[in-house]
C-alpha cells in the first residue's frame, strides 16, 4: 500500500532519540522516497541530524497540524509504544491525520483499522494499513525457493536487534551502485514499511511461517537470473530463547548464502544477559549445519556464511577498524560495518 512515491510524515512522539522509535529511525535512514516531516513534540524545531546523527533534511514539528503545510499523503507510526497502546498525543495526531484526508500506516500489533474512532475519521477513499497481519491463502513450505535461479542471501544474527535489516539494505544499495540487480524481502515492520511490501513474520501462525517466507521470496525472485540477488531480512536469533523466527526464514528462503550480523564486543544476549553467546566460529558452524538440512535432492551445495556484518555503532572509528580487522583474521571471512562503510565488502563476497 505504501509506495516509494508517497509523501510520508513520521509520527515519532518521543521516539527520535531512543529505541522506541527504531521503526521511524530506520525509515529516516533507509527510505528512498520522500519523508516531508517528523512529528515529535519533544524535539520540535531541532535539526534532525543533531538528534539522530542521520544526515537528512527533514523538519521536526510539534504536531500533525504543523506537518500539514508540507503536504504529506501518508502518516506512518514510527514508534512502538509499550504494550501497543497509543499515548494520548499520538492517538490525537492519528485522528487528525485521518480527518485531514491522509492515509495511515502502522506496524503495531494493535490493529488501528478495528478502532471505531479511527474508522470513523478515515475518508472513504483513503486507507489504514495494519501491516502486521497474516496474509490470506498461506500454505506450508515446500522448499520451492530452492529451485529459483537467483542468489538468495539471508541475514542471520547472533542476537535480536543487531542490524540485520540495515545490513541487507546496505548490501542492496551497494548492488544498485554497481548495477547488480537486487530485491529486498522485508520481514519486520520497518523493513516492510521501507520496501512497501513483505511478510510480517511475527503475525503469521508458526505452521505457515516458512510458507509465508517462501511465497514472498518466490514473488521477489520473479524475472531474476543467476547473478541477481534476493536479500531476505533476518529476524531473531538461534541463540535467543524467545526467538522462533530464524528457522522458518532458513526453511522458507532456502538460502544460497548467509551473512552473519553481530554487535562488536557482545558476549551475552543484550536483553537476557544470563545467556552467553557462543564464539562466532561455533555459531557459524551451527547456522551452516541447520541451513544444510531440509534441502531438496539435487539442490546446490548447502549455504555458507560469506561475510560478517559487524555493528560498530558503540565504537569510535579507530575501535571499529580494529574490531573488523580482528574478526577478519580470526574467522578468515570478509568483515565490515555496512552502515558505517557501505555494503560493498559483503556484496563482493557473494558469488555472481
Amino acid at each position: 500500500m505504501l509506495s516509494a512515491d508517497h509523501r510520508v510524515v513520521l509520527l515519532q512522539h518521543g521516539g527520535l532519540d531512543n529505541l522506541r522509535g527504531k521503526t521511524g529511525l530506520a525509515m529516516l535512514r533507509h527510505r528512498s522516497g520522500p519523508i516531508v516531516a517528523v512529528v515529535d513534540p519533544d524535539h520540535a524545531g531541532s535539526r534532525l541530524e543533531q538528534i539522530t546523527g542521520i544526515v537528512r533534511s527533514v523538519p521536526v514539528v510539534a504536531d500533525l497540524e504543523a506537518a500539514l503545510v508540507f503536504q504529506p499523503e501518508v502518516a506512518v507510526i514510527g514508534l512502538a509504544p509499550s504494550g501497543g497502546t497509543l499515548p494520548v498525543p499520538l492517538r490525537r495526531d492519528v485522528v487528525a491525520a485521518l480527518r485531514a484526508g491522509l492515509n495511515v500506516a502502522s506496524g503495531l500489533h494493535t490493529r488501528l483499522g478495528d478502532d471505531p474512532e479511527f474508522a470513523a475519521a478515515c475518508h472513504a477513499d483513503r486507507w489504514i494499513w495494519d501491516l502486521r497481519q497474516e496474509q490470506e491463502g498461506l500454505g506450508v513450505a515446500q522448499a520451492a525457493a530452492a529451485g529459483l535461479p537467483c542468489r538468495r542471501v539471508l541475514a542471520v544474527g547472533s542476537d535480536m536487534a543487531v542490524g540485520k535489516m540495515s545490513a541487507c539494505l546496505e548490501v542492496m544499495a551497494a548492488a544498485e551502485r554497481c548495477q547488480r540487480r537486487a530485491r529486498f524481502v522485508g520481514t519486520g515492520q520497518a523493513g516492510i514499511l521501507i520496501a512497501g511490501h513483505g511478510v510480517a513474520l511475527d503475525a503469521v501462525r508458526v505452521d505457515y511461517a516458512a510458507g509465508a517466507v517462501e511465497a514472498a521470496v518466490v514473488q521477489a525472485a520473479a524475472g531474476l537470473g543467476p547473478s541477481d540477488l534476493v536479500l531476505i531480512e533476518g529476524q531473531g536469533s538461534l541463540c535467543h530463547p524467545a526467538s522462533t523466527a530464524t528457522l522458518p526464514l532458513i526453511r522458507g528462503s532456502q538460502p544460497t548464502d548467509l551473512v552473519l550480523v553481530h554487535r562488536a564486543g557482545q558476549q551475552t544476549l543484550d536483553r537476557v544477559p544470563i545467556i552467553p553467546l557462543p564464539s562466532l566460529k561455533e555459531l557459524i558452524a551451527v547456522i551452516e549445519a541447520v541451513a544444510a538440512l531440509a534441502r531438496p535432492t539435487g539442490s546446490e551445495r548447502p549455504p555458507q556464511v560469506r561475510a560478517i556484518a559487524l555493528n560498530t555503532a558503540r565504537l569510535d572509528e579507530r575501535e571499529a577498524v580494529r574490531a573488523v580487522e580482528h574478526l577478519e583474521q580470526t574467522l578468515q571471512l570478509p568483515c565490515t560495518d555496512p552502515v558505517r562503510w557501505g555494503g560493498e565488502t559483503i556484496l563482493d563476497a557473494i558469488p555472481s
